[in-house]
């Protein structure tokens, strides 16, 4: 919706920028009363915004009024890019080595005399920059009268300042509510056998209206303990709208988790594929959200669907009747999902709006909520929806308020779930609002990374504060936070720690969003390399191609010249063409990753509002031109899986790229560029490559010492091919104690390659080279998380400053492959609570040495004058998880023998152990009885203590027999509760 969009951007301008270009603006072209009009107007514009907003829902000349009012917004905002853009160039060159990076949009280091006269004069025209404010100006004071005759009431818009709101991210209330015979007659047609064979699977369908639950009930069944238990293979698919049989396809094959997923443009390649992938197998596919009934579109599916095991099931969700007729489902199949009753719906209301526990359901909320419940009409989605938004009323009368709200009377919202998000929707400050509308440029069902999300904002620049110190990416946090709550993203996944990693957005909540900026952002489909495509309108500033073909690039028929975003999603196109960049010069984020794109044109250099350059999984991509660095604006860069990458732009020309705080260059491990260390403001650096490729030219490839300046970074980083290092003094010259926002360090030996990983050498026992450049690379001691891999130590496989980390919760090693024995002070770490080994090879013991036990720890108790302090020791006082994976060569896990255990308290609060492929593995230790583990996974691997567990006459199923869920992996899932036995 524009006023969402306008309301940000005339407050920005207003408050921020203005203040700033207005100086400049009449120092150089001598225009301060255009200035001075254009900012007085916006703001008088700005304070009748929130009325506007509302009432173009229903006036229509309202909401031309708002959309002249955007594409006069939007002009300004390019001029006044434009010339911060060439005031910041200007200062670079000036400055060379010696710029003062802008810390805000417009901060200026150098005295304005100087830029009065010569070089930016030289830039823009006089003429030029005067020309376009007077126009810009011209236009914008019409809209401000025509306001006038609309007689909008005034309101004064602040700008969210959003407070962390308790979560319920991780739980699916409409899981719990209503549907237990649904799902119970569901999971019953899923698991029973059928006398009769069946040549094709058998397909169920769900059938209901948007909003009613389909999707969470067959996620219900999918994830049925007896659902799994019954198939060799489960996939889930989600199909929505355009049906596109090639993409359904592979999304079936990468579902099968398989190994290769072939690049072409034939139905058969696939099909082929996934019959020799489930052949013989029974297998549960469910298709999510389909719309196409066209039964020959279908066919070739279940043709080939059919060679899976007799007892296979194909399970859809559609809201049309007909698709499940189509899909061949008969009417016992069928199972038509119903709205929920009202003292349901009023449950799952509640539920929710209630949740702090900080409110009562008196009687004064009850019976408004009980109206309010009645607005659902039964659909959970709504249910869901109202209750987010009521948790944040507090008081009686906003209660009332959203009861006897108009939008109930909307008629063009009735036969859908729109009412109440809408109503959601207009609680929103701008800045949310903006925010939940970008997200209209994902395909439905797309996996929303919340990293990725936040940076698409900030490229958009939706995250300015007005009035704020607050960094973009926490003001990015709070917002994503706030939609959480609110109920508009679904399907969260989160990390270790409880911080959400991705979500998805409900195709209702999708449509809503949709609808709201059907002008502004399109989704195209791209049916044919030679097809003549056209925009809806010149309104469109946010462009999702779908499937789009191979070259030429399909803008010779489109008007680009107004977008800020450009998205190709299942496409494969090669190159980026240099009629997209003199088309589309407002371009703010241009995305191709996954495509084929071989060239990058160096007039690249002309998209000068670029934020946001996304070129991963690119891997015929061998350079990119030093052009790139003319994108004086470019805030995120992602390179991510560019195998092929080799020439990165010059090192002098990196220097002007002063705003990049992003750069992601994980898998491309070819990578030459010295430049990366002159780009001080990085914020994020996923991968620093060392010179680590085998058998290529080290000139100009990275050392440990270019770390030295990039001293903001933050998050993770990873520094590969350590290997390659061959003074070990090296590692000091990193300062990787003086990077104080990092939290979690990567440190691997190996050098990758794009089939797999060169892995080092067997040696024959200690690298001291190695045991030195880990020395040096210590850093801060707050450090959370630390990673090392490859690396060549046979014996205490941890860097001496590990102590040093009081704050250290994570700790993996892996592939030590000259390691003997698993020796050093893990079970002093005060706060470790996630432990994993990987692929310890010559590993044969473990010991007390891996509980971090000194010798004078171990003396009798009854001879040792420190029996006392020996009594009060614990050891990993807070690990909670603690895995071995695949230690081929591993017999024994010793632990404290004799007395000694009793004046010892090992892994108090453990609760999760895990086994992976460690095949002579036969025995565990005592201190196992009294650790509080209640989850033990033997996996693949394991056949000696696989046999030993079950055993339960034998000592190590008495040592882990009060453990209440042990997995035992063989092909299936063997599980059962030690309780029962």
């Amino acid at each position: 919706m524009a006023e969402a969009l306008v309301s940000f951007l005339v407050e920005q301008l207003g408050s921020f920028t203005f203040q700033h270009v207005e100086q400049h603006v009449k120092l150089v072209v001598n225009v301060e009363e255009e200035v001075a009009t254009l900012t007085l107007n916006l703001k008088t514009i700005e304070a009748v915004l929130a009325d506007a907003e509302r009432r173009q829902v229903k006036e229509n000349s309202v909401r031309r009024w708002l959309s002249n009012l955007k594409e006069v917004s939007y002009k300004i905002d390019d001029v006044v890019d434009e010339w911060s853009t060439e005031i910041l160039k200007q200062q670079i060159e000036n400055q060379g080595d010696n710029a003062i990076v802008p810390k805000k949009k417009v901060c200026f280091s150098i005295r304005f005399r100087c830029l009065c006269t010569g070089q930016v004069a030289q830039i823009i025209s006089r003429h030029d920059i005067a020309g376009r404010v007077k126009e810009l100006n011209g236009r914008l004071a019409l809209i401000h009268e025509q306001r006038k005759q609309y007689k909008f009431r005034q309101n004064e818009i602040e700008f969210e300042q959003p407070e962390r709101i308790k979560s319920v991210s991780g739980v699916d209330e409409s899981e719990t509510f209503g549907r237990d015979d649904e799902r119970n007659k569901l999971v019953s047609q899923l698991v029973s056998e059928h006398s009769e064979e069946r040549k094709k699977p058998l397909v169920i369908s769900i059938v209901g209206m948007g909003g009613i639950g389909k999707t969470t009930l067959a996620k219900l069944a999918y994830n049925d303990v007896d659902v799994k238990n019954c198939f060799h293979t489960t996939i889930w698919v989600c199909v929505s709208e355009p049906f596109v049989q090639i993409a359904v396809a592979k999304a079936i094959l990468e579902s099968l988790d398989v190994s290769y997923v072939p690049n072409s443009n034939e139905l058969e390649t696939f099909f082929r594929h996934i019959e020799s992938e489930i052949k013989g197998k029974k297998f549960l596919l469910v298709l999510d959200d389909v719309w196409d009934s066209n039964h020959t579109k279908w066919d070739p599916f279940l043709t080939t669907l059919q060679c899976g095991a007799s007892g296979s099931r194909i399970l859809i969700t559609t809201r049309i009747a007909q698709v499940a007729s189509a899909m061949g489902t008969t009417s016992d199949h069928t199972i038509d999902i119903k709205e929920l009753g009202e003292k349901t719906c009023r449950s799952l209301f509640y539920h929710i709006a209630f949740f702090d526990g900080e409110r009562k359901e008196s009687k004064k909320f009850e019976d408004i909520g009980n109206e309010i419940v009645k607005k659902c009409k039964g659909l959970p989605l709504a249910a869901k929806t109202l209750g987010s938004l009521m948790r944040c009323k507090k008081t009686l009368q906003q209660w009332v308020d959203v009861l006897n709200s108009k939008i109930w009377e909307l008629q063009e919202f009735e036969q859908e779930v729109f009412q109440p998000l809408l109503l959601s929707y207009y609680d929103l400050k701008p800045l949310s609002k903006r925010c939940l509308l970008y997200c209209a440029t994902f395909p439905k069902d797309h996996v929303i990374v919340k990293d990725k999300l936040i940076e698409l904002w900030m490229s958009q620049d939706y995250l300015e504060v007005k009035g704020g110190n607050k960094e973009k990416t926490t003001v990015g946090q709070w917002c994503f936070e706030n939609l959480v709550t609110r109920s508009f993203f679904q399907d969260i996944e989160e990390d270790s720690k409880g911080n959400i990693r991705n979500c998805k957005m409900h195709d209702i909540v999708h449509d809503f969003v949709q609808y709201l900026t059907k002008d502004e952002c399109f989704s195209m489909v791209v049916k044919g390399a030679n097809e003549r495509m056209e925009l809806p309108g010149d309104e469109v500033r946010h462009l999702s191609l779908m499937f789009a073909p191979k070259d030429p690039f399909p803008v010779s028929s489109l008007n680009c010249k107004s977008l800020r975003t450009l998205t190709a999603f299942e496409s494969k196109l090669t190159s980026i063409g240099v009629e997209l960049i003199s088309q589309s010069k407002s371009l703010r984020t241009l995305n191709l990753s996954e495509n084929s794109i071989r060239e990058v044109p160096k007039e690249i250099g002309g998209l000068i509002h670029l934020r946001y350059l996304d070129l991963s999984e690119n891997d015929k991509l061998k350079e990119l031109p030093d052009s790139l660095c003319d994108l004086y604006n470019l805030q995120t860069l992602r390179l991510v899986g560019c195998w092929e990458l080799v020439k990165f732009p010059d090192e002098e020309a990196m220097r002007k790229l002063t705003k990049l705080k992003h750069l992601y260059v994980e898998g491309s491990c070819r990578l030459k560029s010295k430049g990366i260390g002159r780009l001080t403001g990085l914020q994020k650096l996923d991968v620093f490559h060392l010179n680590g490729y085998r058998g290529e030219d080290k000139e100009g490839t990275l050392k440990l010492q270019d770390l030295k300046n990039l001293k903001q970074l933050e998050g993770s980083l990873s520094i590969a091919h350590l290997e390659s290092v061959e003074d070990a003094s090296e590692g000091v010259k990193a300062c990787l104690s003086e990077k104080h926002l990092l939290y979690h360090l990567v440190l691997d030996f190996i050098c990758e390659k794009a089939c797999g990983k060169w892995l080092r050498a067997e040696g024959t026992g200690q690298n001291d080279n190695d045991r030195e450049i880990l020395n040096g690379l210590q850093p801060h001691g707050d450090l959370e998380s630390l990673s090392i891999w490859n690396c060549q130590l046979a014996t205490s496989p941890c860097p001496d400053w590990i102590l040093s980390l009081h704050n250290l919760t994570c700790l993996a090693l892996g592939y030590y492959r000259n390691c003997e024995l698993l020796s050093g002070p893990f079970g002093r770490l005060p706060s470790l609570e996630w432990l994993s080994f990987w692929e310890m090879k010559k590993v044969k013991k473990v010991g007390v040495e891996f509980l971090g036990i000194e010798e004078s720890e171990l003396q009798s108790p009854s001879s040792s004058s420190s029996s006392s302090s020996s009594s009060s020791l614990i050891l990993f006082p807070k690990l909670k998880s603690l895995q071995f994976n695949v230690m081929r060569e591993w017999e024994e896990w010793e632990g404290v023998g004799g007395d000694f255990q009793n004046n010892i308290t090992i892994m108090p609060s453990l609760s999760r152990l895990q086994f992976w492929t460690c095949s002579k593995l036969g025995t565990l230790p005592d201190f196992l009885r009294k650790t509080p583990l209640q989850t033990m996974i033997i996996g693949l691997g394991c056949p000696i203590l696989r046999d030993r567990v079950r055993d339960k006459t034998s000592e190590e199923w008495a040592k882990i027999s009060h453990v209440p869920d042990i997995q035992v992996e063989e092909c299936k899932l063997w599980r059962f509760q030690a309780a029962s036995c």
